[in-house]
């Protein structure tokens, strides 16, 4: 077979093989010119991919003036799709026909959007051709298409690469469909760490294998590579973190260097379950919480007697000059239900019980008094029962100081730009105003409940009394006082437990990891800073640091780099490591030292906590809901991509959507 210049020699490149390399003229005589087989072959692929150059366009007797037509038909539908994606919002309605008064969000968006402007109005809906309208649910769903798919080029395009860490988690839907959504965490190029949502994928069951191929699949079609990862994070499922057969061993299997951390979230909320879980008194006190916020919730009378009872008290409380007046000032409050999977909601319950309880009270005596229901009558007399008992306010303001000092800890390992060496630092503070309160903070924890009993006609028994739990002899407890119950059996061993499961969870991090990660830590000049442990930790990567070319090379490296930022102002007040990659970019001091800036990426892609994962799974639950629960899977990924991932989207040209649309498949017009 010949292919381009003359005589059978050429056939090498095509069957037999060509090693001869080193001879460029045989290179140029395979090309050969214009007129070669080759350079036909080559003109004919890159006219087949121009539309305009296929023969059916051709035959079809374009005009320009439909053209332009067809492109602000276009524009105009894709603005349309724009403004659903970016707000979740449906496309479709019950009833699409002519006759109906609601058809769905896209046409009405469209009639609405077209209709003051005549340049769109003559040339869409009815004046637009029959077979031509762009509007038909497969024009929606490939415009989504187009917009999710330039979004994860966008996010790829980001990434350039580089090295990144994967988050993924698994959830039901509506639907009752098992979804898998992955998050990349990764540096961009400002130095700042990002994390990125790519994809949602629909799973026929949640095992390890198969978590693993959805992954291998999605990767393949995104054109990325387990290779470049550095990083793993999970919840604690066994089909996740399973040492054998889990999802984190099949990537270390695949890659050693995909270091996994466990969730801090995720670490911090089964320490609290696991305090709720193994003391009876807190297990009561949160089934009372949960049992108060159900009786409330009820019915809707409830909740507006509950909200005329707040009102009245505060209006009362205002004129008395009690609180304060002044903007912003005295909103209504709501009680708050308690999540089971969110413990930081634990925190809001309490402390709007704690705001409500006069109102919940009054409520309460209400619903006791009402013979119309004698389940609910029984229940508001239990809660009755225990509210007004000096014991549940003491664990009413325990758990707040408990949980409100873990809900600080909660919010700051759920922001996206948290670094591993700095989420240690802040458990480690953490566990140290827990010891801090627990060696000092009893007796101001006892004077608050005392104010608040005294505020509520609650009676508060001599601390130096013989303690008696309520149904008990009291011969059995005769050394036991409510001192001693209050401040041991309570306070130290709640708080004992806590801190104790903080130790346990947050300890069982790769120790010899950190201690390397603490070396870059920027406080006080560089204090920690240790050429020796940074380069152990530069061994953790043998694929990014050679043992030969590159080590001794970082080494160096590594004494000039400490040696200028600490005589360099700009990096004197700096606090985590992020701070230090943003300075090294904005300096540039990335380029002149790109070993040690390689160094502090991979410290920073290290994940910290999945909370971007279940910002995906909040964002399902408004995308997917019960009047979209039949939505594709194909469409509900490109829906989630945009509406999660907007502000890339909002910087993808309409432009480019536009074409990528057109070449997805032939149109019947051109742009």
């Amino acid at each position: 077979m010949e292919v381009g210049g003359s005589g059978s020699a050429q056939e090498a490149f095509v069957s037999g093989g060509f090693k001869n390399w080193q001879k460029k003229d045989r290179i140029k005589a395979h090309v050969g010119d214009h007129k070669s087989v080759r350079s036909r072959c080559y003109q004919a692929g890159q006219d087949l991919m121009k539309q305009k150059q296929h023969i059916d366009i051709a035959f079809s007797n374009i005009s320009e003036q439909q053209k332009i037509d067809y492109r602000i038909r276009l524009k105009t539908s894709l603005d349309c799709v724009r403004f659903l994606l970016r707000n979740g919002e449906p496309f479709r309605g019950r009833d699409e026909s002519t006759s109906s008064n609601h058809q769905g969000l896209f046409l009405e968006l469209l009639k609405f959007y077209s209709k003051p402007n005549k340049e769109m109005s003559d040339v869409v809906l009815e004046n637009a051709p029959d077979n031509n309208k762009l509007t038909s649910p497969m024009i929606q769903k490939d415009l989504s298409q187009a917009c999710a798919d330039l979004t994860v080029k966008a996010i790829i395009s980001e990434l350039d690469d580089d090295y990144f860490s994967l988050l993924v988690d698994e959830a039901r839907d509506v639907a009752i469909k098992e979804q898998m959504a992955v998050v990349l965490r990764y540096v961009n190029k400002k130095g700042s760490i990002v994390e990125r949502f790519i994809g949602i994928i629909h799973v026929s069951d949640t095992t390890a294998q198969s978590l693993k191929a959805a992954i291998d699949a999605l990767f393949s079609k995104l054109g990325l590579s387990l290779s470049k990862c550095r990083g793993q994070g999970y919840d604690g499922a066994s089909n996740m973190r399973g040492e054998f057969k889990g999802l984190k061993s099949l990537i270390l299997a695949d890659n050693t260097s995909a270091f996994y951390i466990h969730c801090f979230s995720h670490q911090l909320q089964l320490a609290l379950v696991k305090v709720a879980k193994h003391h009876k008194k807190i297990q009561e006190f949160f089934d009372m919480l949960q049992k108060i916020t159900t009786v409330v919730g009820g019915s809707c009378k409830r909740k507006e007697i509950l909200q005329m009872n707040q009102y009245e008290l505060i209006v009362e409380r205002i004129a008395s000059g009690e609180i304060p007046t002044g903007k912003g000032l005295n909103q209504e409050t709501t009680l708050k239900r308690p999540g089971d999977t969110r413990w930081g909601s634990h925190f809001g319950t309490v402390t709007s019980v704690i705001s409500l309880f006069s109102s919940i009270i009054s409520l309460m005596k209400v619903i006791e008094d009402d013979p119309k229901n004698d389940a609910a009558r029984t229940d508001a007399g239990s809660i009755l029962y225990a509210m007004e008992d000096f014991e549940f306010a003491f664990l009413l303001h325990l758990m707040k100081l408990i949980l409100g000092i873990s809900y600080e800890l909660s919010q700051a390992l759920q922001r996206k730009d948290q670094d591993l060496l700095n989420a240690i630092g802040l458990v480690k503070v953490v566990k140290s105003r827990l010891q801090e309160v627990r060696d000092n903070g009893f007796d101001k924890l006892l004077q608050e409940t005392n104010i608040f009993a005294n505020k509520y006609d609650i009676d508060i028994p001599n601390m130096n009394d013989v303690y008696c739990p309520k149904g008990r002899s009291r011969r059995r407890l005769e050394s036991v006082t409510f001192l001693h119950y209050f401040k041991v059996e309570l306070f130290n061993t709640v708080i004992d437990t806590q801190v104790q499961e903080l130790n346990d969870r947050f300890d069982n991090v790769n120790i010899k990891l950190l201690e390397c990660l603490s070396c870059l830590d920027p406080r006080d000049s560089f204090a920690n800073f240790n050429n020796e442990k940074l380069i152990e930790f530069a061994r953790f990567y043998p694929s990014e640091f050679d043992e030969l070319a590159d080590i001794p090379f970082l080494s160096s490296s590594l004494d000039n780099f400490i040696v200028d930022v600490r005589a360099d102002s700009d990096f004197v007040n700096l606090q985590t490591i992020s701070d230090l990659a943003l300075k090294m970019v904005e300096k540039r001091k990335d380029i002149v030292y790109p070993l040690v800036y390689l160094l502090i990426k991979l410290a920073l892609v290290l994940p910290v906590a999945t909370a971007s994962v279940e910002r995906v799974f909040s964002a399902m639950t408004f995308v997917k809901n019960k009047l979209r629960n039949r939505i594709s899977d194909d469409w509900f990924n490109s829906c989630m991509l945009t509406f999660v991932e907007r502000d890339i989207f909002d910087t993808i040209d309409d432009e480019d959507i536009m074409k990528y649309f057109q070449g997805m498949k032939n149109r019947r017009m051109i742009l």
